[in-house]
């Protein structure tokens, strides 16, 4: 005879769900992101902060790329993909795309928040108008 398995739900008010799979999935990915909140911000943050000067420099005399042991890893992260030449030398790096990055993170600052407007004064317009004074003498 089969063993019945028992399916342990980590939220006991699925039980009943129809889509009780798909919302499980969502709870545990956003789980998982609500533990590494640290990292995805650093790597956020590194991304969006990491400049050509941190993997090459130039002068008078040309272009010279940093070697891979003195790119910091906060730059590394910002590397899409490095191209080299048959003999291995270096012809192209390319960055990852900063604006979906910095996007993110004035979303998450909050920097794109539309403002609300209920605690604002309102404007309402008031003439005032000083009283006529008429003199008998």
């Amino acid at each position: 005879m089969a063993k019945k398995i028992k399916n342990e739900s980590p939220i006991k008010s699925l039980a009943g769900y129809g889509g009780q799979r798909a919302l499980r999935k969502k709870i545990e990915r956003s789980t998982t992101i609500a533990s590494n909140k640290e990292a995805i911000a650093h790597t956020l943050l590194s991304v969006a902060n990491t400049t050509v000067m941190d993997v090459m420099s130039w002068d008078e005399n040309g272009v010279f790329i940093k070697d891979s042991k003195d790119i910091t890893s906060i730059a590394a992260q910002a590397i899409k993909k490095v191209r080299f030449t048959p003999e291995g030398k270096i012809i192209d790096i390319e960055f990852h795309d900063k604006g979906p990055f910095m996007r993110l993170l004035a979303q998450a600052s909050g920097m794109l928040d539309k403002q609300d407007q209920s605690d604002k004064p309102s404007v309402i317009g008031i003439n005032v108008k000083s009283p006529e004074i008429i003199d008998n003498e």
